[in-house]
């Protein structure tokens, strides 16, 4: 008899890996307290903590003896406390979040592209290693709770860094060649933004949308600026990133590819043909701001203050569900 899992979350995630699941042997279930796994992957703190801890919570409603395998990006500290309950529930608690090796890949969700880091205080039984598996290209078990989300962070933070900077480098790139003219494809130095970087391809090509988005990145950004506001470390960088995927979202691109951040440094007009509107930064942010690349000056970006934008150590989530 095949094991059966549900799955609660994020509908783009389960569209990619439900296949591979079926392949391994895995039936899905209609109800989560039917199924003998429950695969979880929520976006915002918010919704993770509901739906493990609010009414009908998992916690509670899924039969004894279920093992629940979270993808959710979330802090050491919430990961511990989703298993200690579990524990207590009599329930196996698995810490999975899904961590990706390119923030660009065209098929963000294909085996190859997937980190597995696992933490859990039970032993791995072979349907939750089978399962596992299915979904990621590499799984790494990493010790108690807590841990798995410790080292999601050390890999998303650098190519969230390194998605700006190279996102920035084009956008100057672009900005410079207007004035100067562009060079030519034999003057090219070898650092140039025109070369084989992955997310300056994904830019070029303009492939702004896929199944890994800004919604998903801002919130592993979310998770590891409240882990380090838990553990008083303070992380420009993160947040100064986690500044500009707000700034996305609001203007409508939360579920946009991470590549589409390029969208925020360009015209209002290539910004709408991409679906996005600015009006939204005003209505969000206060009136009088205005996008434009063209300004002589800096004073058009004078209102975007810190005091425009939430606290990290406060945030939880957005729902961008209206957008």
């Amino acid at each position: 008899m095949a094991t059966s899992y549900a799955y609660v979350g994020a509908p783009t995630f389960i569209a990619a890996v439900e296949g591979r699941l079926a392949d391994a042997g895995f039936a899905r279930a209609s109800d989560a307290t039917s199924a003998d796994i429950v695969i979880t992957f929520c976006t915002s703190a918010s919704a993770l903590e509901d739906l493990y801890f609010g009414d009908d919570g998992l916690v509670t409603s899924v039969a004894p003896g279920c093992t629940l395998v979270d993808l959710s990006a979330t802090t050491p500290n919430f990961a511990r406390e989703i298993n200690a309950v579990a524990t207590v529930n009599d329930l196996v608690m698995v810490e999975a979040p899904l961590t990706v090796r390119s923030l660009v890949a065209p098929e963000a969700f294909c085996r190859e592209n997937l980190l597995g880091p696992v933490a859990s205080e039970s032993e791995l039984t072979a349907e939750v290693r089978a399962l596992l598996g299915a979904i990621f290209g590499e799984v790494v078990e990493v010790g108690a709770p807590g841990r798995a989300q410790l080292m999601r962070n050390t890999r998303t933070l650098p190519l969230a860094a390194a998605l700006v900077s190279a996102i920035e480098a084009v956008a100057l790139d672009d900005a410079a060649a207007r004035s100067v003219g562009a060079l030519d494809a034999d003057q090219m130095p070898l650092f140039s933004p025109v070369s084989a970087d992955p997310v300056v391809q994904a830019v070029r090509q303009e492939r702004f949308t896929g199944a890994y988005t800004a919604e998903m990145l801002l919130a592993e950004l979310s998770a590891a600026l409240m882990a380090a506001d838990d553990a008083e470390v303070i992380l420009p960088g993160v947040e100064a990133t986690m500044h500009l995927l707000e700034l996305l979202a609001v203007i409508g691109g939360a579920d946009m590819a991470p590549a589409a951040l390029a969208l925020v440094y360009r015209d209002e007009e290539a910004g709408a043909a991409a679906g996005l509107d600015w009006t939204r930064a005003e209505q969000a942010y206060g009136g009088g701001h205005h996008h434009d690349h063209d300004h002589d000056d800096d004073d058009d970006w004078g209102g975007y203050d810190d005091a425009d934008w939430n606290d990290p150590s406060d945030y939880d989530g957005f729902d961008f569900s209206a957008n």
